[in-house]
């Protein structure tokens, strides 16, 4: 798809969210549970919408909470429950409504004790740390007397949507975004209260009283806790005596404090180069489809930031819930997120981390091959697994994965000791990891991913967007390996053709057909009318065109 022209240019003050008009939709507007659209829709992370379309309203997050809470009670959680919020403008008053229900409901809430905006791995390292030593394996039906005690999370975010978006997620005890089983119970039990008449519904969900939230909600030092720590996940002390420059845009997001608070620990070269926390993120340039969008990965939306490479070694980026990382060298400017991700891998199992031999790689299947290759050669296994981060939580948290990764720009990883620090993304320690490589090999990430292509060809990624119906949605998301009946792609003799990822044979939702130069994946969107389509070709940008075209009418002709 062609960029907007206004791409990469600052946010003019007409196209700006009206916060107080975008607030009153979200009180006033009562969501229509007969259009799909405005029903509860967790996806691969969370709930998410617009107050002006109707999907996320107060309505919503009453009726999430409530559906929480019922969970809690059901597996016997009755440890503390940590909430954070992002900078997003309907984070703050969902985070409120989501108070009245939990403090109605008698839950031990910590919310940050100095009321900062909290980023996603905050979250999940107060989770890991709380219930560190405990058995956060999830407990089959009605095993409540396996969950006492045990800590969970909530974060009021839409990551790096648009600025007139809210979104709302679940990390149970194990600190990462909550499987299929989980939101699927909560998606539905919160739909059933939006449906209900009176009496059963929305409307009589208890809500406690302000004077009961400030007297019942305990205060946490998330930011405390997460900065004190990062010496156990990352070698600060390497980054400190390097003496690197370090750039820092939390792009408005909820790293802003963070940052800041690193650098003064640490003692670090460290420049926060926008502090600025706006509702309508109106310091942003414009992503690639003249949207406003937080994105790290995007370099339309790092514009901003890739303009000042030059007065740093390392530049640094964040989203607005701070699970996305963005990296940018003066020589580079802002790295793939794959050409990253491959980097950090060579580096961590290549002599950055001692960790045992057992311990493998998770990437997700539409990340590049390039990280296959480079853990073929470094001699360790590969888990690749659907989209998803939560395909990660269960090696995290037994450290049988050290690296988990996905092209979108998320990634967590072990503790230097080898236990677990975060099961979610976590922008901030892969864009610490950046800073880290940089100053014990002497080379930046650009430059270590550019030895990689040396070694082992350098491949040309993308995706683009493809028109689909719903029910060509549904085909592509039935497919098995026997409805391609192609036996080449692009030339070459097609090698595998997946509906399972081989990483754990869970489903994929769609399709990814594999041969020796290059491979390509399709799956259905879950909010839009498109099958998402990735390719990647190590024969260069000609190759990698035949295999989009290839794909496409590969899609077309099996879902048709």
């Amino acid at each position: 798809m062609a960029n907007d022209p206004r791409a990469g240019q600052p946010a003019k003050p007409g196209d700006l969210v009206d916060v107080a008009a975008l607030l009153r939709a979200y009180h006033d507007v009562k969501p229509d549970p007969s259009e799909p659209t405005q029903r509860v829709a967790f996806g691969t992370s969370g709930h998410r919408g617009s107050a002006f379309r109707g999907a996320f309203n107060e309505a919503h997050i009453l009726a999430v909470t409530e559906a929480i809470c019922r969970y809690r009670a059901m597996k016997g959680y009755d440890g503390p429950l940590f909430i954070g919020r992002d900078t997003h403008a309907l984070s703050e008053p969902a985070t409120r409504t989501a108070l009245e229900v939990l403090v109605a409901h008698e839950v031990d809430v910590r919310a940050d004790s100095a009321d900062r905006f909290t980023p996603t791995p905050a979250v999940s390292h107060a989770i890991i740390v709380a219930n560190r030593g405990r058995d956060i394996t999830p407990p089959g039906d009605g095993a409540t007397a396996a969950g006492r005690g045990l800590a969970d999370g909530i974060v009021v975010t839409p990551s790096h949507n648009p600025p007139d978006d809210g979104g709302f997620k679940y990390n149970p005890p194990n600190g990462g975004p909550a499987d299929t089983d989980v939101t699927a119970w909560i998606q539905d039990e919160a739909n059933r209260l939006l449906e209900a008449p009176t009496r059963v519904g929305v409307a009589d969900i208890p809500r406690a009283t302000d004077e009961a939230i400030r007297r019942d909600v305990r205060g946490h030092d998330f930011l405390g806790g997460y900065v004190a720590d990062l010496a156990s996940v990352i070698d600060m002390e390497a980054i400190k005596g390097s003496g690197l420059r370090i750039g820092v845009d939390p792009m408005g997001g909820a790293s802003v404090d963070y940052w800041a608070a690193i650098g003064d620990r640490y003692g670090l070269d460290l420049t926060v180069v926008n502090d600025r926390v706006d509702p309508t993120f109106g310091f942003m340039t414009y992503d690639w489809d003249g949207k406003i969008r937080m994105d790290p990965s995007s370099p339309s939306a790092m514009a901003g930031l890739i303009k000042l490479r030059d007065r740093f070694d390392v530049a640094l980026g964040n989203d607005a819930d701070a699970d996305r990382h963005g990296v940018v060298t003066p020589k580079a400017g802002l790295l793939n997120p794959n050409h990253f991700l491959s980097a950090a891998i060579a580096y961590l199992f290549g002599g950055g981390r001692e960790w045992g031999s057992n311990v493998g790689v998770g990437k997700t299947l539409v990340s590049s091959s390039m990280i296959d290759r480079v853990v073929a050669d470094l001699g360790r296994r590969l888990v690749e697994v659907p989209v998803g981060f939560k395909w990660f939580v269960a090696g995290l948290v037994d450290g049988s994965i050290g690296f988990g990764g996905e092209e979108s720009a998320g990634a967590s990883f072990l503790r230097r000791d080898g236990s677990v620090w975060t099961t979610d993304k976590d922008g901030i320690i892969a864009d610490l990891l950046a800073c880290e490589l940089t100053a014990r090999t002497g080379r930046d990430p650009g430059a270590a991913y550019a030895e990689l292509t040396e070694r082992f060809g350098a491949p040309a990624y993308r995706r683009i967007d493809a028109p689909a119906s719903p029910e060509q949605k549904a085909a592509l998301g039935r497919l098995s390996p026997a409805d391609v009946t192609a036996s080449t792609l692009a030339g070459d003799p097609i090698t595998a053709i997946l509906t399972r990822a081989p990483g754990n044979d869970a489903p994929i939702g769609g399709l990814k057909v594999v041969t020796a130069n290059g491979w390509f994946a399709a799956r259905p969107s879950g909010t839009e009318n498109v099958a998402k389509v990735y390719a990647e070709s190590f024969r260069g940008e000609e190759h990698l065109g035949k295999l989009l075209e290839e794909a496409q009418a590969l899609v077309t002709s099996v879902t048709t």
